[in-house]
């Protein structure tokens, strides 16, 4: 039995600009190694088109604040560097992973772990498995300073990094992996 510590993990979450498909606007990575979370390497990025109402009432990020930012393909090679890991996790994470894969066109996604499907294997039981209910059921906000943003990407990647740790808690690495696939539909509809 492995223990899940053995392996990098980084946990990733992205803003979009609320077109189909979605532009990048915000991305945090945050890594996880010997199974200490680490802080996070994030990017404000101007989208090729403009963030939509919609998308703003969502993360409040405005055309405005990104008028002067670099564009995503400025920041490419930073993004592929933080993304350097044994396996990738997001909270709904085809979302995410679908997004850098379109962005990220010479990009080898590693293994991955969706927070959403394993907090419902793994944590049975609750209400809802939305990011911001299981961050309020197991108080997983707490002590972010300025980063205290929900729907901001540094703050969804942190409190998804903690719930990973949460959730891997005792558990070997074969009992995360062992992920059923499909299965329900998923609570958290992409905001992009």
């Amino acid at each position: 039995m492995t223990e899940w510590k053995s392996l990098k993990y980084v946990v990733v979450d992205l803003e979009g600009n609320g077109h189909q498909p979605p532009d990048v606007v915000e991305l945090a990575a945050v890594p996880i190694v010997d199974g200490v979370i680490g802080e996070p390497d994030e990017w404000l990025v101007r989208p090729d088109q403009p963030i939509t109402p919609f998308a703003h009432r969502i993360h409040g990020i405005s055309n405005h604040d990104v008028e002067h930012n670099d564009t995503f393909a400025d920041v490419k090679a930073h993004v592929l560097r933080a993304l350097e890991a044994d396996v990738l996790i997001a909270h709904n994470a085809h979302v995410d992973v679908g997004v850098l894969e379109r962005k990220l066109d010479d990009w080898e996604c590693p293994e991955v772990f969706d927070t959403l499907k394993l907090a419902r294997r793994l944590l049975p039981g609750l209400p809802t498995y939305k990011l911001s209910s299981l961050v309020k059921e197991f108080e997983l906000g707490n002590s972010l300073g300025h980063l205290d943003q929900p729907h901001r990407a540094a703050y969804d990647a942190i409190v998804t990094a903690r719930l990973f740790v949460h959730i891997a808690g005792r558990r070997t690495l074969e009992e995360l992996r062992n992920q059923p696939s499909g299965g329900g539909s998923d609570d958290e509809p992409p905001l992009f």
